[in-house]
């Protein structure tokens, strides 16, 4: 997760953002709105290697997710799907929130995934993993908790790779360097449900809060030889020292719910050395279902951070993703998907 659940969230309507923004130049004001504009590509874009669009492309899951396609092939990064109701963002969370997921719907949004990689066992980003690894056989990266976890949902143990943060994995020309990280922190310096698991629980997690954090990390995906790289994170929070040299082509960095983290933004994109693009992610209502435009979470100041990001580095391009666009791997929108 990256929500701050000290903060009371408004019930009220929150504003849907457009089909895609992309952002760059003049650095945007809190309560401006997103603004869209045609951008060339930037001197960091050149630096990175400015990766053609036929490439790869790039959709996004709504919270941290992503589907990866290259050629025929397909990489999950966090994909959360079902999106039910916990009741977080409608006055307070429920922790004995059943667990579901709508297979159907899943299977309409990931194809027939190779590789599924998870960052951290939250139920926003695990929920749909056992469903995906039982009904396609996709390999599944991620801690040894989450190996515990999808052991307890019948998932086949020889089918789950467990890392730690350091290894970079050769899958046939699709390189995964896994970085190890940290979760998001809230106002109090905390975070939700932490703990990590050395063998599977006795039964099969069926709440939301029988799936604990984990430990957290974060992927770099690189197509081929000469890229482009993905820099890819589930939570608003990071080990500069793990991160440092991996300058990716495109950055989908999560936005922070609080200030507790020092210097995020700043710290962050130096030490990846000012990415081509970044991609702002986990600032939805990840409740809300990706058949509707992306409301913003409205304790994520989407627009402040944006403006952080020009400040911080004014050679990256910003693009504000939409659900339901499918972006080259320069991130630029191509065919909307269904």
């Amino acid at each position: 997760m990256n929500e701050d659940t000290d903060v009371q969230r408004p019930k009220r309507r929150i504003q849907a953002f457009g089909r895609r923004a992309v952002l760059r130049g003049a650095a945007i004001g809190a309560a401006a709105p997103l603004l869209s504009a045609t951008t060339t590509t930037s001197a960091a874009a050149a630096n990175h290697g400015a990766p053609t669009a036929g490439s790869a492309s790039f959709r996004w899951l709504g919270t941290s997710g992503w589907r990866i396609d290259i050629g025929g092939r397909t990489v999950l990064f966090d994909p959360y799907i079902t999106r039910f109701k916990t009741g977080l963002f409608d006055g307070g969370l429920k922790p004995d929130t059943k667990l579901r997921s709508d297979h159907g719907l899943v299977r309409e949004h990931v194809g027939s995934p190779e590789i599924v990689l998870v960052s951290h066992s939250h139920w926003d980003h695990v929920a749909d993993v056992p469903h995906i690894a039982k009904s396609t056989g996709a390999r599944i990266v991620g801690t040894e908790t989450t190996f515990h976890l999808l052991v307890a949902f019948g998932v086949d143990p020889d089918q789950i790779s467990v890392v730690k943060g350091g290894e970079v994995l050769d899958f046939d020309g699709i390189t995964v360097q896994i970085v190890s990280s940290l979760h998001s922190r809230n106002k109090r310096h905390t975070y939700f449900a932490p703990g990590t698991l050395n063998a599977p629980p006795a039964a099969a997690p069926r709440t939301i809060s029988d799936l604990p954090e984990g430990d957290t990390l974060a992927f770099q995906v690189t197509v081929g030889s000469g890229g482009p790289s993905a820099f890819l994170m589930g939570a608003s929070d990071f080990s500069e020292q793990a991160v440092r040299g991996l300058s990716p082509d495109l950055a989908m960095v999560a936005v922070p719910s609080s200030a507790a983290t020092f210097r995020y933004t700043s710290r962050l994109l130096h030490a990846l050395d000012s990415p081509g693009v970044v991609v702002p992610v986990h600032w939805d209502n990840f409740e809300e279902p990706l058949s509707e435009p992306p409301r913003r979470d409205p304790v994520m100041d989407l627009s402040g951070f944006a403006a952080q990001v020009h400040r911080e580095s004014p050679t990256s391009r910003i693009v504000v993703p939409d659900y339901r666009t499918t972006y080259g791997a320069d991130m630029r929108a191509g065919t909307p998907t269904a």
